[in-house]
C-alpha cells in the first residue's frame, strides 16, 4: 500500500494544476473546457481547503486528505459543469452545492469505513490480559509502581489488573472516563520507560 505525506504548502498549487489539466484533457468535458467555462484557481483552491477543514474535523489520517480531495474533485467533474464550481461554498441551497455535500460526505464515509476494517499488524500488542507472566516479573513491576506512581495511579492499574474497564474505573474512583485512560496511559508510560532504561 502506497503511503502519501500530509499536505505541504505548494500541494495545493499542485491539485489545481491536476484538476485544470484534466479539465483541459478530458474528452467527455470537450464542453467545458473553453476559457469561459473552467473553473477558476480560486475556486479550487477553495474547495481543496474546505475539503482540507472537513477531513481535519472528520479526523481522517492527515495522510489520506490529498487522496480524499482529489475524490472530491473526479466527482465534481462528473457531476458539476466546472463554471459552475465557484457556487458550491454558496450558502444558498444550489444543485451544485448539494452534489458537493453529497461528494464530500461519500469520499468520508468511504475512507472511515476502510478504517475500520483494517487489518491488524502482528507488531500490535496483544489487548488481553497476559496470564503466563513469572512471580519474579509481578513482583519487579509491583516494586517499580511503589517506587514511581501515585496510590492513585496504582489502585487504577491494581483494578485494571482485576479487570475493570474504564468506565467501572471512572465511577469508583468519582472521574470521567477520559481523566481514567489519561492516568492509566501515563502510569504505563512511567513503567515502561523504567524498565527500558
Amino acid at each position: 500500500m502506497r503511503r502519501f505525506l500530509p499536505a505541504k504548502p505548494g500541494s495545493r498549487q499542485m491539485i489545481v494544476a491536476v484538476v485544470l489539466g484534466a479539465l483541459a484533457a478530458s474528452p467527455s468535458k470537450a464542453s467545458a473546457v473553453t476559457s469561459t467555462a473552467s473553473p477558476s484557481s480560486k475556486a479550487v483552491t477553495d474547495i481543496s481547503k474546505y475539503c482540507q477543514t472537513c477531513w481535519r474535523n472528520a479526523r481522517l489520517p492527515a495522510d489520506r486528505w490529498q487522496d480524499c480531495t482529489q475524490e472530491v474533485f473526479i466527482r465534481l467533474l462528473e457531476r458539476v459543469e466546472a463554471d459552475k464550481w465557484g457556487t458550491v461554498l454558496v450558502d444558498d441551497e444550489t444543485m451544485e452545492r448539494r452534489e458537493f455535500l453529497r461528494a464530500i460526505d461519500a469520499v468520508k464515509k468511504r475512507t472511515q469505513r476502510a478504517r475500520k476494517f483494517a487489518g491488524l499488524t502482528p507488531d500490535l500488542a496483544e489487548r488481553r490480559p497476559v496470564s503466563n507472566t513469572s512471580k519474579d516479573d509481578r513482583e519487579a513491576v509491583a516494586k517499580a509502581a511503589a517506587e514511581l506512581l501515585s496510590p492513585r495511579q496504582r489502585k487504577l492499574l491494581d483494578l485494571t489488573a482485576e479487570g475493570w474497564t474504564v468506565p467501572e474505573i471512572a465511577i469508583e474512583l468519582n472521574t470521567t472516563p477520559e481523566r481514567i485512560s489519561d492516568e492509566k496511559y501515563k502510569a504505563v508510560r512511567k513503567l515502561q520507560h523504567y524498565f527500558s532504561v
